[in-house]
C-alpha cells in the first residue's frame, strides 16, 4: 500500500530506528515509546491487522515471534517481562493499519494496574 507507513518504512522508503530486519520482518522503535523498550515488529507483506492472517500464514507468524524473542534477548527484557500486544480495528487502538506487534518492557506492567 502506498499510503501505509509501515510498508514505507520496510521498503527503506522512511528513516526507523531498525533493530532487525530479514528478508520477511522489520523491527523498529516506536517513535512514541510507552516503555523502556518499545519495538514494533511488523512483517514487510501488507497484512491489515491479525484478523488478515490466513492459515498459509503460520510460517509468517512463526518468525515474527521467533525475531520477537530475539528482539527481548537483545534489548535485556527477556528474563524480567515482555508484554507483545497487537492491536484490531480502531475502537481496540489500531492507528497504523498494517498488522504490527508491539514488543514492551523494561519496567513492571501489571495488569490490572496498582
Amino acid at each position: 500500500m502506498e499510503d501505509c507507513i509501515f510498508c514505507r518504512i520496510a521498503k527503506g522508503e522512511m528513516d526507523a530506528d531498525i533493530v532487525y530486519s530479514d528478508d520477511r520482518v522489520v523491527a523498529f522503535r516506536d517513535i512514541n515509546p510507552q516503555a523502556p523498550v518499545h519495538v514494533l515488529v511488523v512483517p514487510r507483506e501488507h497484512l491489515r491487522s491479525a484478523f488478515d492472517l490466513g492459515e498459509e500464514d503460520g510460517e509468517l507468524l512463526a518468525r515474527i515471534f521467533k525475531v520477537i524473542r530475539r528482539i527481548s534477548e537483545d534489548e535485556g527484557i527477556a528474563g524480567t517481562g515482555v508484554r507483545i500486544l497487537t492491536n484490531v480495528e480502531r475502537g481496540a487502538g489500531q492507528s497504523v493499519f498494517h498488522l504490527h506487534f508491539h514488543v514492551l518492557g523494561g519496567r513492571p506492567m501489571l495488569w490490572p494496574p496498582g
